[in-house]
C-alpha cells in the first residue's frame, strides 16, 4: 500500500490536465427538474472539482489508508460496487448494504438506501466514520490532510483554508460528486429525436410505462420514495431500512427506489445485493405470485405476469438507459499519466 500511495501522490498534479465534461462542471439537462442541491452554498470551480476528485480516489480518508470512496464506487460500473453483494471496508469488514451508483445526486432530496442523509455536502461523514467502511474519525482525516503538502496547497486555493476543516473536506467531495450527471443514454437521444428505438426496445418501453414507471419515473428513473418490493427481509442481515431513521414500524423494510439509469452496469441489485443479474431482477417482478411480504401499495394493487419474451423486451429497453459517455468520461477517472 505504501508504494500505491506514493504513486497516487505522484499523479495528483496531473488532475488539472484532465478534460472536464463538455457541458462544464455541472449541467442541467433540458426538461429536467430544477436541482435541489444548493450551489450558492458550495460554488463549483475547476480547482474544487479537481480537489474533490483527488479526495474521492485517495485512501487517505480511511483509517489504514487502504480504502477510498472509489473502492466501493467504480466509474465503469456507474460508481457502484460490483464485486461483492455488500460493501467491503478496512480489515476486510463487510457492510450490510450494496453500494449504490452515484449519479444525478443534485436532484436527490435525501441520500442512502434509508434516506438518513439530508445533504450531499454531509454524505461523506457516514462512510468515513463507519467501522465497516473507512473506519476513520474526522479528526484523524483532518490531521492527515493538514500534514499533506498537496492538500494544504489545494485547500488553500479552493477555500482559503489553513488549517483544513471538516466543512472544507465535505464541500470538496461534494463538488466532485454533484458533477456526476448522467443524461446521454440512447433513451435520451430518442427523446432528442437523434435516434429511434428498435422494435424490441419499443415493446419494452411500453411494458415499462405500464408496469414500472410509477416508481421508476423519468427522467431520473426514480421517484425517491421508500418502498418494499416483495423480495422479503434478508434473513442473514438485520436491517429494517427506513424504520432505522424514522423509528416508525410502518417504515420497516422500506428502501429507496433506486435509479434505473445505467442499471445494466450497476449490478448486483437490491439494497443488499442479493440478485446478481438484471434478468433475475426482471424474473422477480415478472410473476407477482412469488412476491413476499412486506409489499408496498404499488405492488399489492398489481398482478403481473410477464412471459420470457416480454422480459427480454423489457431488458432491451432498460439497456437503452446506459450512458457510456458517463461511464467512460475521462474527467471522472483516476488521473493517469
Amino acid at each position: 500500500m505504501k508504494t500505491w500511495g506514493f504513486l497516487f501522490v505522484a499523479c495528483l498534479g496531473l488532475i488539472s490536465l484532465m478534460v472536464l465534461p463538455e457541458d462544464g462542471l455541472f449541467y442541467r439537462p433540458e426538461k429536467w427538474p430544477k436541482p435541489l442541491y444548493n450551489f450558492d452554498d458550495n460554488p463549483l470551480t475547476l480547482e474544487g472539482f479537481n480537489l474533490g476528485r483527488a479526495l474521492f480516489y485517495d485512501p487517505i480518508l480511511s483509517q489504514d489508508s487502504t480504502v477510498s470512496c472509489a473502492s466501493c464506487h467504480l466509474q465503469y460500473t456507474a460508481f457502484a460496487h460490483v464485486d461483492h453483494p455488500t460493501s467491503h471496508g478496512i480489515n476486510s469488514r463487510i457492510g450490510k448494504r450494496n453500494a449504490p451508483g452515484l449519479m444525478n445526486l443534485a436532484w436527490y432530496p435525501t441520500l442512502h438506501w434509508d434516506g438518513g442523509v439530508l445533504n450531499l455536502n454531509g454524505q461523506a461523514i457516514n462512510p468515513i466514520t463507519h467501522p465497516d467502511e473507512m473506519g476513520e474519525t474526522l479528526e484523524g482525516v483532518l490531521k492527515k490532510l493538514n500534514r499533506n503538502r498537496y492538500y494544504k496547497t489545494e485547500f488553500m486555493k479552493v477555500f482559503g483554508a489553513d488549517p483544513i476543516q471538516t466543512n472544507h473536506l465535505l464541500k470538496a467531495l461534494g463538488q466532485f460528486t454533484v458533477s456526476l450527471v448522467s443524461s446521454n443514454s440512447k433513451y435520451d437521444s430518442v427523446l432528442r429525436k437523434e435516434s429511434n428505438f428498435n422494435a424490441q426496445e419499443r415493446r419494452g418501453y411500453s411494458l415499462f410505462i405500464k408496469h414500472c414507471n410509477q416508481c421508476h419515473t423519468a427522467p431520473l428513473f426514480t421517484n425517491f420514495e421508500f418502498k418494499a418490493n416483495g423480495i422479503g427481509p434478508n434473513k442473514q442481515i438485520i436491517d429494517s431500512g427506513r424504520a432505522m431513521i424514522t423509528g416508525k414500524a410502518s417504515d420497516a423494510y422500506l428502501f429507496r427506489v433506486p435509479t434505473l439509469r445505467n442499471i445494466e452496469y450497476s449490478f448486483p441489485y437490491m439494497h443488499d445485493g442479493r440478485i446478481s443479474k438484471l434478468k433475475e431482477v426482471l424474473a422477480h417482478y415478472a410473476n407477482s405470485s412469488n412476491w413476499q411480504k412486506p409489499k408496498s401499495r404499488e405492488l399489492t394493487q398489481k398482478k403481473i405476469t410477464l412471459n420470457v419474451n416480454e422480459q427480454k423486451d423489457l431488458l432491451s429497453f432498460l439497456k437503452t438507459l446506459s450512458d457510456k459517455q458517463f461511464l467512460f468520461n475521462q474527467a471522472f477517472r483516476f488521473p493517469r499519466k
